[in-house]
């Protein structure tokens, strides 16, 4: 370009930015239901709340399941998950957390439904990571823990886990009610603003904050360690 007698020349210099997206695929194996954690296999006493009746269709099953989102154990789940995911790096303040999770459990099968995932997530997670729990870790921390050393956002993390644990039970609800495909999938998108809330007003929650008062689903737990048929360990 001439501009005065002076030549001015423009060069144009295109910059690219690379994005890892590995964080995400393995947020995604990790919470996939054909992850070997045995989720499949317990139901979070909700088992015992159709033989009662409290959950009879999509309509209960929303109603039980924004409870324990809200109120009961997803939410301190997801807050736990958070400490731990801050202090995948801190192995003494993961043994806290850990203590911390594991008295919180409200009855057996709610502990052993905890640390069996637990577990089962630590050996599974192992190819992706190096971070070093407790042994008898609860799912939620193993889970937070392992994407805090792996680099996942906390955010994604919440919200991914926060959506696995719903439609798992949902799952269970399905076979259990019975309840067909299409009904449980309205139930599911029905809870993603309860989702979206739960994890949003957890994100400056302290550990002093874990607690509940999802007392229905609390007792559903206790209830079932004497159902008389059962199809699911918890």
């Amino acid at each position: 370009m001439r501009a005065a007698g002076i030549t001015i020349t423009i060069m144009m210099t295109t910059m690219t930015t690379t994005i890892d997206r590995r964080p995400l695929l393995n947020l995604l194996a990790w919470l996939s239901p054909a992850f070997p954690t045995g989720a499949f296999a317990y139901s979070h006493g909700l088992e015992w709340a159709v033989e009662a009746g409290d959950i009879k269709d999509g309509d209960s099953l929303q109603h039980w399941l924004t409870d324990i989102l809200a109120h009961g154990s997803g939410r301190s789940d997801t807050i736990l998950l958070r400490h731990a995911h801050r202090c995948a790096c801190d192995p003494i303040a993961l043994t806290e957390i850990v203590a911390l999770a594991t008295a919180c459990a409200p009855a057996r099968e709610r502990r052993d439904e905890a640390l069996n995932q637990g577990r089962a997530f630590q050996l599974a997670v192992a190819p992706w990571t190096t971070t070093v729990l407790p042994e008898d870790a609860p799912y939620s921390v193993a889970v937070g823990a392992a994407a805090g050393g792996r680099g996942i956002p906390e955010e994604d993390t919440a919200l991914a886990y926060l959506q696995a644990f719903a439609t798992n039970l949902i799952s269970a609800a399905v076979r259990l009610v019975p309840l067909g495909q299409t009904a449980g999938l309205r139930v599911l998108a029905a809870l993603e603003p309860v989702i979206l809330a739960t994890a949003d007003e957890t994100k400056n929650a302290t550990l002093d904050d874990v607690g509940g008062c999802a007392f229905r689903s609390d007792l559903a737990a206790m209830r079932h360690e004497t159902q008389y048929t059962r199809l699911f360990r918890s």
